[in-house]
């Protein structure tokens, strides 16, 4: 079984689905010839050909809607978007006609596309390179958003993805493409969409985050249960449709739930979370819920980045607020 970072992992995906669907197709900036700005589909071109895994002009908008309109006729497009801050220009497309073509059609047409794009800082990008905006997708009805944090999970999501009859925002954590290594299996297992795992057991407080953060947060559950306090860790993975379940049912045990993520704190999924909490397990809290994100301001330069990512410290921080709380 092969050890893989988390970008070797993605590879593995699409190159098992360009082998096992002859309606896969994957394009985008510098995809072929290249491999990709980060080098997710190095040697596909040459294995399944140029008509398989092609080369798109600089132009967003157009390849969000080469998508919509390969997967009205039959195909299963995976595009590649350089970088989240990119994908903007692509919004028309993604929310006017691909989360729409299901309903407009009365379910004759379904739209079986994968949009995957980097996201998130810590790798010293400039503006444009380092976003973390996906509560912007997860608010548009009809679109799924998934964000793995391991090597193992984005292999198998990818896939799922991919199987989807309906659209989906991959979003991977460019700073832990090549953090972390584990084994993944080639063996084209999807993992469940819509789900949120339990990737740590614990009887003292919720912890859920997903993407880049679950590093930090399971560092700091690690840390914490040197000195007795047992955290839950949740990787919620499916941003939208979100797995509140499983949250709960976890929030119901502890009675205590801190939510971190990267992005900017207002409106963010994590405001979400904390709602959907208060609205169905608040009997069941013994303390506020926390939230520990970015803050309301642009991704800064690599000098003042990790200021902004949330650190182990500050995840520390918030979770002994919780235990102390009275």
């Amino acid at each position: 079984m092969a050890v893989l970072t988390l970008i070797e992992a993605i590879t593995q995906a699409l190159d098992y689905e360009l082998a096992h669907d002859k309606d896969v197709v994957v394009f985008g900036e510098d995809v072929g010839k290249n491999g990709g700005v980060f080098r997710a589909t190095q040697g596909l071109q040459e294995k399944y050909g140029r008509e398989r895994v092609l080369d798109t002009p600089l132009a967003e908008n157009m390849i969000a809607g080469l998508c919509v309109g390969m997967s009205a006729q039959g195909l299963k497009p995976v595009a590649e978007i350089q970088f989240m801050g990119f994908i903007y220009a692509a919004m028309d497309q993604i929310l006017s006609h691909a989360t729409r073509l299901r309903n407009r059609t009365q379910g004759r047409i379904t739209c079986p596309m994968v949009i995957r794009t980097p996201s998130g800082g810590g790798i010293r990008a400039p503006e444009h390179h380092s976003e973390s905006m996906e509560t912007l997708f997860a608010h548009i009805p009809g679109l799924r958003v998934v964000i793995p944090s391991t090597p193992a999970r984005a292999y198998g999501l990818l896939l799922a993805a991919i199987r989807d009859p309906d659209p989906v925002i991959f979003l991977e954590p460019e700073r832990m493409y090549r953090k972390i290594k584990e084994e993944v299996p080639n063996n084209g297992v999807a993992l469940p969409l819509d789900t949120s795992f339990k990737v740590r057991l614990g009887d003292h407080v919720t912890l859920v985050s997903w993407g880049a953060m679950m590093y930090e947060s399971l560092a700091a559950a690690n840390k914490l249960a040197q000195e007795g306090i047992e955290c839950e860790v949740i990787d919620v993975a499916t941003i939208k449709p979100l797995d509140i379940n499983t949250i709960i049912e976890s929030v119901e045990k502890t009675g205590r739930c801190v939510i971190v993520h990267e992005a900017c704190r207002t409106c963010g999924v994590g405001a979400e979370i904390a709602a959907q909490i208060a609205e169905y397990a608040l009997t069941s809290l013994l303390a506020p819920i926390k939230r520990v994100t970015g803050y309301d301001t642009i991704m800064p330069l690599y000098r003042l980045e990790h200021e902004f990512i949330p650190t182990e410290s500050r995840i520390i921080k918030t979770i002994k607020e919780v235990m102390e709380y009275a």
